[in-house]
């Protein structure tokens, strides 16, 4: 079994434990081992979150020997992996299926939308004392420690938050310093690339720069009145990095998908899903670490109510988009170093309802699908299975902090890192989990 903090075996653990009585210790091993590994290169994500929660057995995991009731309307296809199908809404993925991979035996603690979000964004669950920051605020966490402020490390195309829960993914306990800089701006308009990181028109740098001086100004008079506490310096972090984002020219540039080709925008599909994946292979090249992207043009994808005809809306340019997105990375070289996840909360209980709008599906956690690939991730895998009603998993199943441990280690990330609340508390970054060793 591979220990998971070392990367050594239980054999060589072994081996090495027997050496010790020769002047070799483990600790020697393992500093030798890090001496003389090659440097690694950063490993980038595009998360497209299907909020609502997808419904697994209409996409991922069909059952067409299931009753009418249990499989729907939808009928599977085959794909470019032996054995694997999946829905008939999606002939671009099933030509490459080879470029990514899925778990169908995920579980999840909670069928509520705001808890399910944050806990397969961060792979710790949320409570009235936690707010666990996620992955992309990890990253800009371990990115602010590097030292490197050229462009924002996070960014968020869309807003995602939950009404009763706030928004998932953020910064979290970590402060506002390490939230992504949101653009709630659909790709597909025109004026996306003009307006992201532009300031208002009345407003020009010039001005821009004179009330950024005066922000020391104000900030000293309040620390004189006030007591300061956490907050106050990532709000003021977070105020800089804004400032920086708007007067920037990479940036800008990184956001103008008009720079692509009429091709290009075209194979990535002209709509909010499409034209935001693009945006985010931009955003990648450009320097960005982390990109979230929100994964639907209209219903999201709660469909309690008329799941196929919603299916019919939402699912194409979900799967023109990512397949795109899976075949522009591989054409450009940029897989090994871009890990891409599509997910949402949970997924869909097997049963329709009887919803008087049209049959729909209800919230499910006790068995979904997901999937990912890139970054260092096997491709063309499936991992696990569920029973003849994709209702229960049937062999190996799949945690939320299992998927969010091998999340950590395709981007370089320590679960084991010491994070700090705002008021000081230490928090251990990832305290479960396991690797999925079928993916890495």
């Amino acid at each position: 079994m591979l220990n998971l903090r070392t990367g050594i075996n239980r054999r060589e653990l072994l081996h090495v434990g027997g050496l010790s009585a020769l002047g070799i210790s483990l600790r020697d091993v393992i500093q030798q081992q890090a001496t003389a590994a090659p440097p690694r290169r950063d490993v980038n994500c595009i998360l497209l979150w299907l909020l609502g929660g997808p419904s697994h057995i209409d996409m991922y995991d069909m059952k067409p020997l299931a009753p009418t009731e249990i499989r729907g309307e939808l009928n599977p296809i085959s794909t470019r992996t032996a054995g694997l199908e999946l829905c008939e809404l999606m002939p671009n993925l099933a030509k490459c299926t080879d470029k990514f991979s899925m778990i169908r035996s995920m579980h999840s603690y909670s069928p509520t939308h705001g808890q399910g979000d944050f806990h397969l964004m961060s792979g710790n669950k949320l409570t009235n004392a936690i707010n666990p920051p996620g992955f992309g605020a990890m990253v800009a966490w371990q990115h602010e420690r590097q030292r490197t402020h050229s462009i924002p490390p996070f960014v968020q195309v869309g807003k995602l938050a939950s009404p009763r829960y706030g928004d998932p993914g953020f910064g979290g306990y970590l402060g506002h310093t390490y939230d992504p800089f949101v653009v709630d701006k659909d790709p597909n308009s025109d004026s996306f690339s003009m307006e992201a990181f532009s300031p208002p028109d009345s407003v020009s740098v010039d001005r821009l720069s004179d009330r950024q001086s005066l922000l020391p100004a104000i900030d000293r008079f309040q620390q004189q009145t006030e007591e300061q506490l956490g907050f106050a310096h990532t709000h003021d972090e977070y105020q800089r990095q804004a400032f920086s984002m708007i007067t920037s020219g990479k940036a800008k540039d990184a956001f103008d998908i008009s720079q692509e080709t009429a091709s290009v925008r075209d194979a990535y599909g002209r709509n909010r899903v499409g034209q935001g994946l693009l945006a985010a292979r931009r955003l990648i090249q450009a320097g960005v670490r982390f990109v979230t992207v929100k994964g639907y043009v209209r219903y999201g994808w709660d469909h309690h109510p008329e799941v196929f005809p919603r299916l019919r809306t939402e699912v194409p340019p979900y799967e023109q988009g990512y397949a795109a997105l899976l075949n522009d990375l591989d054409q450009r070289g940029m897989v090994d170093n871009t890990l891409v996840i599509t997910a949402g909360e949970f997924g869909r209980t097997p049963r329709l309802n009887n919803d008087p709008r049209a049959p729909g599906r209800d919230h499910w956690n006790r068995c979904f699908s997901l999937t990912l690939g890139g970054g260092g991730i096997k491709t063309g895998v499936v991992v696990g299975s569920s029973d003849k009603h994709a209702a229960e998993i049937k062999d190996r199943p799949v945690s939320v902090p299992d998927f969010a441990a091998t999340v950590y280690h395709a981007l370089g990330l320590n679960p084991t890192a010491e994070l700090r609340t705002l008021d000081g508390r230490p928090i251990q970054a990832l305290p479960e989990g396991e690797i999925i060793r079928e993916l890495v």
